[in-house]
Formats: structure tokens, sequence, C-alpha cells
């Protein structure tokens, strides 16, 4: 598309508040504009797009089916120009931002108790922390420091190792309660929660120990560890999960381990960044600052 085809940015302004508004009137007035100013950016808009946004029943303002599909579209324009707008106000040489990947359960139970203080020590440097469950380009999403669970190998980066991981069964005490377990298939009867990243994981706990079941595969699935635990103290069945995940629970007794039983992951927790950013301030400030508090 031709840019003098693409819509401005004062025009989305002025169909985003006139479609929430369902009034001209009222956009103006919150955009600091007169009515007709904002109802020729809507025109403008429409004929760029070449589609009615809004039509009128009986003097009310409504949105076109048309409409109401590019208002979603021109929102997440508006909040992406937003949040890169603010991004680059953070960025600058006394205010260094450091961008932080982690997996969503290990962030908020491992990384983010280890980061208080570092405020303190590293004033210039501003985190900014983000949850990623999926593999990702750490070049491509500007991530400088990416927290993983696997071999220990990502490509074009240092990797250091912080935790190996062991995996218990969890529940809430009421829960086992009600169960009589003699043997690890008992768990079954509690049901087995699931969790979508680790979708062998019960499968796997019964083999170590030369038992198979079919009901391994069977129960909720929940997309993090965080949902499972949740669900495990609420008392909707069992999860299989990290035992440093759920130490606070089994500390405060909200949590029990119905068999003792754990399976030692081959995998292990690691902390990498790229090769090319090793000798950046931010970089090895933050790297030494959780290398200290392994």
């Amino acid at each position: 598309m031709r840019r003098r085809h693409l819509p401005s940015l004062t025009g989305l302004h002025c169909f985003e508040a006139a479609a929430r508004h369902l009034s001209f009137t009222r956009a103006a007035d919150e955009l600091s504009l007169t009515q007709s100013a904002v109802s020729k950016q809507v025109s403008q808009l429409e004929m760029t797009l070449q589609h009615p946004l809004f039509r009128r029943v009986r003097k009310r303002l409504h949105l076109t089916p048309e409409g109401a599909v590019y208002l979603s579209e021109a929102r997440k324009i508006l909040a992406q120009v937003e949040m890169s707008t603010r991004y680059m106000q953070s960025y600058g040489v006394e205010a260094d931002v450091l961008n932080v990947a982690t997996l969503p359960t290990f962030g908020a139970r491992w990384l983010i108790p280890r980061l208080n203080g570092f405020r303190f020590k590293h004033p210039s440097i501003n985190l900014n922390i983000s949850n990623r469950s999926e593999p990702f380009d750490m070049q491509k999403e500007r991530i400088e420091i990416a927290f993983f669970f696997g071999h220990g190998v990502w490509p074009r980066a240092e990797c250091i190792k912080l935790l190996d991981e062991e995996v218990v069964p969890v529940c809430a005490p009421s829960v086992m309660s009600q169960t009589e377990v003699n043997d690890p298939l008992a768990l079954t009867k509690m049901i087995l929660l699931q969790v979508s990243t680790r979708p062998e994981a019960w499968h796997d706990w019964f083999e170590a120990q030369q038992l198979y079941t079919e009901h391994s595969y069977h129960g909720p699935r929940f997309d993090t560890f965080y949902m499972a635990l949740r669900a495990a103290r609420a008392g909707c069945g069992v999860a299989l999960v990290p035992r440093f995940l759920a130490q606070e629970e089994l500390d405060e007794g909200k949590l029990v381990i119905p068999w003792p039983f754990s399976l030692n992951s081959q995998d292990a927790y690691y902390m990498a960044y790229p090769e090319h950013m090793a000798d950046l301030h931010k970089v090895k400030s933050f790297t030494e600052w959780i290398k200290a508090r392994l």
C-alpha cells in the first residue's frame, strides 16, 4: 500500500473515540477538536478503507459490521504505537532498559524474589520483564536475558545453569484425606492435573516407577505450573510440579505430597544472553547479580 493510502494516527484516534462514545461530539470534546474535524477524519478513513464505519439510525450513531472489525484493529495499532513510544522514552544513556524473558511460574516464584535490591544497586538499569512459554528468537524479540528450561543450549547465546529440577506430586490436604494412598496408582483416583508444556509428565513419573496407567494423559489441562498449583490448592486434583515451585505451599501446609517418589528431570533451568552482548554493562550487572544469589 502506498504511503498516501495509509490512514493517519489522527484519523485512527478520531475513529476510536467516536466508536467508543458513539458520538462525534463527545469524541471531539475528548480530543480537543471540533465536531466537524472529527467527522472529516472519519470520512477520510472510510474513503481509504472503502467501507462505511458508521451508520445513523434515528439520529443515533452505530458501528457497521466493518466498523466493528476495524475498531479492534485500530485499537491494536494505537496500543502498539503507545507501547513503542514509551519504550523509547525509557531508553537512554542514563537509563538503560534490560529486556528479560522468563517462564511464567519460574519468574513469579524463583526470579522475582531474587530481584529485591537490584534497583538500588543499579539505578540506571530499568528491567522490562515479560513471560515467554514458547520458543522465540532473542534478537528478533529484542530480549537480552532469557530464563528457560532445557538442555542448556540456545543458538548464538551463552547459557548459565541455575538449578536442577525435582518433580513431585502435590495436592490439598483435604484431597489426600479422602483417598487411601497405598501405591502411586492411587493418585489416579484424585484426578491428575495436566500442564500443557509438560504433556508427558505423568507418564514419565509413573514409568520411572515401572508403572503404567491409561489415566496419564487424562485430566484438566493448564497453561502454567502456577495455574496447576492453584487448582491443586483448590482441591481440584493432584498436580505434578517442580518441588521448588511448590515449596512455599508445602512449608505452609497448604499442599502435601501424597506419594514420596520424586523424579529428577534430565533438563535444568538456565539463564541465557546473546554472545555479542556479553560485555554490555547492563547484561554483566544482571547476570552477576543472579549468579550471586544461586
